[in-house]
């Protein structure tokens, strides 16, 4: 390769957009201030939908521009908004309640892993490429016969989710 196909336009856009996805996150990550946090998450989500688009996952990349940085960025900020301020004694305290609660993560995770590794093989391994579906297939039928471990990790995002607020509600009642 020489210089001009290493530095065109088509071969750093993904660099950028990548860089920019690892800046957002960090800046989701880090940033103490609340709000400040939840316009990283839809800077993140923006640039994702953006890379899916370029993917050719047109829907996908609608879905996660309208859903994830849009209305969830709102309703956040909206919370975040509607909270109450905590001193940083009730921080620490709190903080110290939580990080007891999680000594056993690492274990249970190790324990994921290996029984994933022991399963694995008896998954149905024909991962389909993006784009490169049969047209004369139903969707109920690429979801359920060819897409099924993609179904299988939304149904763990959808009872990770229902289960933080759960626990969130949880919480407070106890207080």
């Amino acid at each position: 390769m020489d210089f001009k196909t290493i530095f065109s336009w088509e071969a750093m856009i993904p660099i950028i957009l990548l860089v920019s996805l690892i800046a957002a996150m960090l800046c989701t990550l880090l940033f103490k201030n609340l709000v400040k946090s939840a316009i990283s998450l839809s800077a993140l989500s923006a640039v994702l939908s953006i890379i899916m688009f370029l993917m050719g996952q047109t829907l996908a990349a609608v879905f996660e521009l309208s859903v994830c940085a849009g209305l969830v960025t709102v309703l956040f900020i909206s919370t975040v908004s509607m909270t109450r301020d905590r001193d940083e004694e009730e921080i620490a305290a709190i903080t110290k309640a939580r990080r007891k609660k999680y000594y056993a993560l690492p274990v249970v995770l190790l324990v994921i892993t290996i029984l994933l590794f022991i399963v694995w093989p008896t998954v149905n391994n024909n991962f389909l490429i993006a784009g490169d579906t049969d047209t004369t297939k139903s969707v109920g039928d690429i979801l359920w016969y060819d897409r099924e471990i993609d179904i299988v990790g939304q149904i763990i995002i959808i009872l990770a989710g229902a289960f933080g607020v759960v626990l969130l509600f949880k919480e407070r009642e106890t207080k």
